[in-house]
């Protein structure tokens, strides 16, 4: 199957994901620097929301640049990615509301979890329709990036309720790790 479809529905949902973050940041009442202020929880965490979906739309473009079809089941995995993506919003807000506290701290996490851990099976998805061989499994190779990831999430979800602060190093951690495209697809999607 063309992958372009796949791709254009994908980047149509994080573009939605992206404006329900934003729709989420209310405008303060007062028109005072202090009232702006009161709004630092709710700003952190849209900037750090905003960065994990820049990763993934990035990532997922440099993906698909290295794979030439699809078929149903690597679909299935990309829906798969897509609604863990799509909760973003949802946890941002519910940890931003209630000033990172721990139990919407750690649901922030088991969905930064959840989303991770669908990577690797929408990869494994398109390498067996692309082949052993092909461009997108020798870019990942044995994804070390990918797999440190999942610990540091795995990490963060239970030290959410010992310091929520720690689960948020850890969480900006692996966005740092990340922020950087995968040079590993760039090399090979050219």
């Amino acid at each position: 199957m063309d992958k372009g479809r796949l791709e254009a529905f994908s980047d149509g949902v994080i573009a939605v994901i992206i404006t329900i973050m934003v729709l989420e940041m209310k405008v303060p009442h007062a028109p005072t620097l202090a009232a702006l202020c009161e709004l630092w929880p709710v700003f952190l965490s849209y900037i750090l929301s905003f960065v994990y979906v820049g990763i993934y739309w990035n990532n997922h473009h440099h993906m698909f640049k290295t794979v030439e079809r699809i078929n149903g089941r690597a679909m299935w995995a990309n829906l798969h990615l897509l609604f863990w993506i799509s909760l973003f919003p949802f946890v941002t807000a519910w940890m931003s509301e209630n000033h990172f506290a721990a139990v919407p701290t750690a649901l922030y996490g088991g969905v930064l979890l959840m989303a991770a851990l669908a990577w690797p099976l929408l990869a494994r998805e398109l390498i067996a329709c692309n082949g052993l061989d092909g461009a997108l499994a020798t870019a990942l190779g044995r994804d070390a990036k990918g797999k440190l990831s999942i610990v540091l999430y795995a990490l963060a979800i239970p030290l959410a309720f010992l310091n929520p602060w720690i689960a948020c190093v850890l969480y900006v951690t692996v966005a740092l790790v990340w922020f950087v495209p995968d040079r590993r697809m760039e090399k090979v999607a050219t």
